[in-house]
């Protein structure tokens, strides 16, 4: 498959800017695997495709507020720093990305926080266009330098929807699901926006079963692919985690033919990673850079929980494989017509 294939063109004022007042109030479109049709209704209305004994697998992943506005020494021109990775807690070494990165070079010191000098750090090593190893000077325990990162960091949301509005202050809940419990993302899983607490209740009572992994989502997910031969795509590494309670709840209900259905791209690359043979997960704890593209055979889910992604993302190349390229992309051709919402804050898409 070539990464042309997955082209198409998306109105930048369906773009949305702002989530839904309630979460479980956004649009869903249903899209049937089996008959190609289309279904247009409100997400809360997806408990109707489930029932006992079914389960939905959630990322609870936390997003930690790991962007950092601040200056370059001696200029004071204004810089963002996005964290990306721990290196080495003890010489408190992270790759970064900063903006503008040219202005940005080896040995450059950057300040954050009020005055200035909350926080200092020092470019050592540049790693992609706009990416850099950086050492913060902090003489406190790690325990205190986490807890100054997030007192003076705010919500990492994606370039684009920063650059169309910036950063709200609604966006520290927003951008994060409902059950977000282990901290580590740098992007969150955004697909499982649109559960809430009343939804969440309502699938308990109708014993559909609601089970958890965790991935750490970063911002790789968003980097845009740059080559033609998807064969030749890598991905940025993330950490997961899979323990053995949630295997068993997916392997059991994979043995009795009951739905298993994963929310969102990370939840499905997750599962994917931890397949033993198929139709079978085990625990799993380390790294995945698992790129799905088509054609691929899923043994684990059989339905998909997504948002409204960007052409030739991975994203959208992920849904693409598993509900099959032709029907996706007439499935966005319908949201275009529809006016469903795209984005991270957009409507929702359920592939069965």
């Amino acid at each position: 498959m070539k990464l042309s294939q997955f082209r198409y063109t998306m109105p930048k004022d369906l773009i949305a800017l702002r989530p839904a007042k309630q979460r479980d109030e956004s649009r869903l479109m249903v899209v049937h695997r089996d008959t190609g049709e289309i279904e247009h209704r409100i997400f809360k209305e997806m408990i109707e495709y489930f029932e006992s004994g079914d389960v939905i697998v959630a990322n609870n992943t936390k997003v930690f507020p790991s962007l950092l506005m601040g200056e370059k020494e001696k200029t004071g021109a204004s810089i963002t720093v996005f964290l990306l990775r721990e290196l080495n807690e003890e010489t408190r070494l992270w790759d970064v990305i900063v903006d503008p990165a040219r202005k940005i070079r080896i040995g450059n010191k950057l300040y954050f926080g009020a005055g200035g000098d909350e926080l200092v750090a020092e470019v050592i090593d540049n790693t992609t266009s706009r990416g850099r190893t950086v050492r913060f000077l902090y003489e406190g325990s790690h325990d205190e330098f986490m807890a100054t990162v997030k007192r003076i960091g705010t919500t990492p949301l994606p370039d684009e929807l920063r650059k169309l509005r910036g950063i709200e202050k609604e966006d520290a809940e927003r951008y994060q699901t409902y059950y977000a419990k282990v901290e580590g993302a740098m992007a969150a899983p955004s697909a499982g926006f649109h559960f809430s607490r009343e939804l969440l209740k309502r699938l308990e009572l109708n014993d559909v079963i609601w089970t958890e992994l965790t991935l750490h989502a970063g911002i790789g997910n968003f980097k845009p692919i740059e080559v033609e031969d998807l064969s030749k795509h890598r991905m940025d590494a993330e950490e997961m985690y899979i323990g053995q309670d949630t295997c068993d709840i997916v392997n059991n209900a994979i043995q009795n033919h009951r739905h298993v259905c994963a929310v969102g791209v990370t939840t499905m690359k997750a599962l994917e990673t931890a397949v033993t043979i198929p139709g079978k997960i085990s625990p799993y704890e380390g790294w995945s850079n698992k790129f799905i593209f088509p054609p691929y055979n899923f043994t684990i889910a059989d339905r998909f929980i997504s948002g409204f992604h960007p052409s030739m993302s991975s994203m959208f190349i992920l849904a693409s494989s598993f509900g099959g390229p032709e029907l996706v992309l007439r499935a966005y051709q319908t949201a275009i017509k529809e006016k469903y919402r795209f984005g991270i804050y957009g409507d929702a898409m359920m592939i069965i």
